[in-house]
């Protein structure tokens, strides 16, 4: 039998000249990765963005701030020592409540001498009890009652924590009124490791401006 080169040659080429095939649905996810790709780089551009923004203002912050209160200093949670407030003076310290029901405020003063000794007698007569922690009648202050309606009255908090009358709480032995995140600010600032226990909070607010307006106060 012969063979016929010329008919196997044409097959040959027209196998070799075959396009390759083509997929639309293919080519179609293409555009549409490409297309949310270009999406998604401004979008991470933004975010990063915000977060040095966001570092930028906590490097910023100022070592010092407008005085708050005549009994506080320039300096962030920090109050005058009890000499200091003495020797210009200042023997009552003031603050403001406010009704939880009917919203009517009173301003509140106590008597800045009798006050702190009767939380320092407190905290060296319990301490040993505390374990570290602020016992029951600090995270449930015994807080007074209005006089327009007989509800409780809270401390009044202002949006900034940086103007938190810190001592006004401490004498009145209402700390346990704040916040979990106002407290973990104080202790920010006096270089303690936050935790995530609001009674241990409490607990370190108190023995810190205990400290703050008699030092030093070691136990």
């Amino acid at each position: 039998m012969e063979d016929h080169p010329t008919s196997h040659n044409q097959w040959l080429t027209l196998s070799l000249s075959l396009p390759s095939p083509f997929s639309p649905t293919h080519s179609s996810s293409l555009v549409m990765l490409s297309q949310h790709q270009e999406l998604a780089q401004p979008s991470k551009l933004q975010a990063a963005r915000r977060r040095a923004k966001k570092a930028t203002k906590k490097t910023t912050k100022t070592a010092t701030v407008p005085q708050p209160f005549p009994w506080a200093t320039t300096k962030r949670t920090i109050v005058h020592t009890l000499e200091h407030l003495f020797a210009n003076k200042i023997i009552s310290i003031s603050g403001t409540v406010e009704c939880k029901a009917c919203q009517k405020q009173y301003d509140m003063q106590f008597n800045l001498q009798e006050k702190f000794h009767e939380v320092e007698r407190f905290i060296l007569r319990k301490i040993q009890g505390m374990h570290d922690r602020a016992p029951h009648c600090w995270m449930n202050p015994a807080l007074s009652k209005c006089g327009l309606c007989d509800n409780t009255m809270v401390p009044m908090m202002p949006k900034r924590k940086r103007n938190i009358n810190w001592l006004f709480l401490f004498l009145g032995q209402m700390i346990g009124c704040c916040s979990h995140y106002q407290l973990k600010y104080f202790n920010s600032h006096q270089d303690i490791i936050s935790t995530v226990a609001k009674n241990r909070l409490v607990y370190l607010v108190y023995l810190g401006l205990n400290k703050q307006l008699k030092p030093p106060f070691d136990l």
